[in-house]
């Protein structure tokens, strides 16, 4: 592997192991085209600035608003009367309020009365921040992360070959795995590493990761997260979420975990600003280290980047009760979250693709991983997951070259340190401007197990955004050691490496096409358009 640049470490050391997320199954997490399916979270929360040092329970804190409005309905500070209300209110939960100080001693880990407490306080801190009252308790539970690699990071033994072929052929199109990986595998390592929690909504319960051989909570921002979900859930049922394709999925997350990042944040603001909160230093940078996959993990990063920013915009429209209206109709496509005025007026296209493969080669059409799960017989990936594709180059380790610069991907506060709250820019030049995609996967049995096809097919919205994808996907194939083949443009070669394989890319107006197949000849049996060289 080359050396990371000093960048690439910055957002290394920023990004590992900051996972939270819920789990779905059949709920929003667990239906994307990809293997969020078998896994209980999608990683990838940032981990923001907290306050110095570990905390013991400082005194009583001020309440001080992050942002106008944030407290209202909630108690002041200031002369507080600490005595139970005669009926439940924002703020208060199961005997505590939000701003009071627990009589704890979390460097030796949580009791069962001092993690309850714990769980009471920060339910009465969602509400305050949150504007909203929970209508019933969630349960915790503390794991360290040896359980959570085993019972919830393992993988599904029960996917079908047609269910791998599908997923394997979709990572090896954004060239993040090749054909002699497994990527259902290399996700799952990604999640044992980096996720700190879930919710689920069929269990109805949070589960945070701690990093200490004996779990305990150690801080109570991933708490904090969770419990937003749990919210959500509790008013919007998230289990009827549920999204059929990577781009969908990426949408309807950036609402989702948006609200719970920006919620939390506003939380951590708290906490700097004078509520007296839980937060343990472990002496170490949090996750569980092991073999993080980068490019994967910015495809799933983007609701958490992103996610943010578009739920703030709504809010500061229309408060928390606009943000409560997206739930009725959640962003359609990554697009809308990236640029939060496209939302609602600038759906995604429902491009048109038919099926023209011939002799042996088939299309691959998986069935759903589990019953309730959606799963189309096609991929739609979406502008986030083309910006990870060509973002990756920064950090892989097959050459030195790059299409993206750092100063592109990377996002910048005005003090010139790599932003926590949204470090990734997905707004790309090569990518800005989709309008919509979808990608069929082929097998051959004579080509051998691992050996696919696919036809990739994606709108933009015009000829020259066309053109400018078109040139940029042409510099990704040579980066990835590709050449032309006959000096065409259109035909490309990669004879070695993980992503050996024939290409066609073909522009026609405002689409591009993009064909692969395991040589020249299988190309024209997978697509009737193909064109060979002269």
């Amino acid at each position: 592997m080359r050396p990371l640049p000093a960048l690439a470490l910055a957002l290394v050391i920023l990004l590992a192991g900051c996972g939270t997320g819920f789990q779905g199954t059949p709920a929003p997490a667990a239906t994307p085209d990809s293997t969020e399916t078998a896994a209980p979270t999608a990683p990838g929360t940032p981990a923001p600035s907290t306050p110095t040092g570990a905390e013991t329970e400082a005194p009583t804190g001020t309440g001080t608003e992050a942002e106008p409005g944030t407290d209202t309905g909630a108690p002041s500070a200031s002369g507080f009367d600490f005595a139970d209300p005669p009926e439940d209110r924002l703020g208060w939960e199961d005997g505590l309020w939000y701003n009071e100080s627990l009589a704890i001693t979390p460097e030796d880990g949580l009791n069962a009365t001092e993690l309850n407490a714990t769980i009471a306080r920060a339910m009465a801190r969602i509400e305050v921040v949150r504007e909203t009252e929970f209508t019933e308790t969630v349960p915790v539970t503390v794991i360290n992360r040896t359980t959570y690699r085993q019972e919830f990071a393992g993988g599904d033994a029960n996917y079908t070959p047609a269910f791998r072929a599908f997923d394997n052929t979709k990572f090896e199109a954004m060239f993040m795995i090749g054909e002699e990986r497994d990527a259902l595998g290399v996700q799952n390592t990604n999640r044992g590493s980096n996720v700190l929690g879930f919710y689920s909504p069929p269990q109805d319960e949070i589960v945070v990761v701690s990093e200490s051989a004996t779990p305990t909570l150690s801080t109570e921002f991933t708490l904090a997260h969770e419990l937003v979900h749990a919210l959500q859930d509790q008013r919007f049922n998230l289990s009827e979420y549920r999204a059929p394709t990577r781009d969908a999925y990426n949408g309807q997350n950036g609402l989702i975990e948006g609200e719970a990042s920006l919620v939390e944040d506003r939380y951590r603001q708290r906490c700097a600003a004078g509520w007296s909160c839980l937060n343990v230093s472990t002496g170490g940078g949090g996750g569980g280290g092991g073999d993080l996959h980068l490019g994967i993990y910015f495809v799933n990063f983007f609701p958490y980047s992103d996610g943010p920013g578009f739920v703030a915009s709504v809010y500061r429209q229309g408060g928390w009760e606009a943000v409560d209206d997206l739930y009725a109709d959640v962003p359609a496509s990554a697009e809308q979250v990236i640029y939060p005025d496209r939302y609602g007026e600038d759906p995604p296209v429902d491009v048109s693709l038919s099926d023209s493969a011939s002799g042996e080669w088939e299309r691959v059409c998986p069935d759903a991983p589990r019953p309730g799960s959606l799963r189309p017989d096609y991929a739609t990936l979406g502008q986030s997951v083309l910006s990870s594709m060509f973002a990756y180059t920064l950090y892989d380790d097959y050459n030195s070259s790059r299409l993206v610069g750092p100063r592109e991907w990377l996002n910048y506060d005005e003090d010139g340190n790599l932003n926590a709250s949204d470090p990734l820019n997905y707004d790309l030049p090569v990518t800005n401007g989709w309008e919509g995609d979808r990608m069929h996967v082929y097998a051959n049995p004579e080509t051998g197990p691992n050996q696919t096809a696919y036809v990739w097919r994606i709108a933009w919205e015009n000829a020259t955004e066309a053109e400018e994808f078109a040139a940029g996907y042409r510099r990704l194939l040579a980066h990835w050691g590709g050449s032309r083949v006959s000096g065409s443009q259109d035909h490309w070669r990669i004879d070695s490496g993980p992503f050996a394989d024939s290409f066609y890319v073909e522009v026609d107006g405002d689409t591009v096409t993009i064909v692969n197949a395991p040589t020249r000849e299988d190309l024209g049996a997978v697509y009737d358009g193909y064109a060979p060289p002269s």
